[in-house]
């Protein structure tokens, strides 16, 4: 048997804040795609190939900043290949979605063989972990301290960007211009800016985003590369995004809603209960969201009509 208590503690929400970051990472880049008219699915493989990129970086360079900065790059690299499979070639913008996953799957297994001669994982001591952030001020309560103190430092960038951006998108005119990108490309093409440019700009950024998310799970979540070791968080990224009304502030809402569904299985699992029910909470939280958005949008629509 087991109480709620054993359950609920500090170091849940602890736990909670840490196994959102990746999500929330992924889903900022997912806003502004999405508010540029792109659905971009692909963020999955843009996290894997950076996460791959940021522990072999890291490896031979011997420095997380070095990990980091080869990620974004990889992310980025991921993401141009995205917008010239999409808006050079027309593709539809699932197919470039899923056909950039299955690339970064495969892709990564291939280089994991190729250069570090292993299959399924890769750990070494070489590897540089993301530092943790210890701020003394905040050790004058032990709650506060649990709380708000000793997170990665991905962690807090995280939250920083949540602001960044809702201020990017609501209060600046580039952030006006990727909104009417999405709903009214038209108006954009006639004030002179070519809505191109304007996705172009959106998939590099959801490059840079998703560039961070794959560092911090091999840096900072973990210090290892593992395959597939996204996991889906892309794909729950996406899901964060609409159960947060595409909006960065309630996205994060959403976000930590995945995190401490996580957090709650990783604990039940320790407690003896089957790791194919924890292995599916996520999941089920990821399908619930979904259904609430898509009725929650049904509902505007009605709400729109006159009859």
């Amino acid at each position: 048997m087991f109480s709620l208590s054993e359950i609920f503690t500090l170091t849940l929400i602890r736990a909670t804040v840490r196994m959102s970051t990746p999500i929330l990472l992924a889903a900022l880049g997912l806003i502004v795609t999405e508010l540029a008219n792109i659905t971009n699915i692909g963020v999955e493989g843009i996290m894997l190939v950076s996460a791959f990129i940021a522990v072999a970086a890291s490896y031979w360079s011997g420095s997380w900043v070095v990990g980091i900065l080869a990620a974004v790059v990889a992310g980025v690299l991921i993401a141009a290949l995205m917008a010239l499979i999409h808006l050079k070639f027309k593709a539809d913008v699932f197919v470039a979605g899923i056909a950039i996953n299955l690339f970064s799957l495969a892709f990564t297994r291939f280089l994991l063989k190729n250069w570090f001669g292993v299959a399924g994982s890769f750990y070494s001591p070489r590897i540089s972990p993301i530092p943790r952030i210890n701020l003394s001020f905040l050790q004058i309560h032990p709650v506060i301290d649990t709380l708000f103190n000793n997170y990665n430092l991905m962690d807090y960038l995280a939250i920083v960007l949540v602001f960044v951006f809702n201020f990017l998108i609501y209060k600046t005119v580039w952030g006006l211009r990727l909104r009417f990108t999405g709903v009214h490309p038209a108006a954009v093409e006639t004030g002179g800016i070519s809505v191109t440019t304007k996705k172009l700009q959106a998939l590099l950024i959801s490059g840079v985003l998703g560039g961070l998310a794959g560092a911090h799970l091999s840096l900072g979540y973990t210090t290892q590369f593992i395959e597939n070791m996204t996991n889906g968080r892309g794909f729950i990224g996406v899901a964060a995004m609409y159960f947060g009304g595409v909006a960065p502030i309630t996205t994060w809402l959403a976000s930590l809603f995945f995190g401490f569904t996580e957090g709650v299985g990783a604990r039940l699992q320790t407690m003896g209960f089957p790791s194919q029910f924890i292995l599916m909470m996520p999941y089920v939280a990821t399908v619930f969201a979904i259904t609430f958005s898509m009725i929650r949008q049904q509902k505007k629509l009605t709400q729109k009509q006159p009859f």
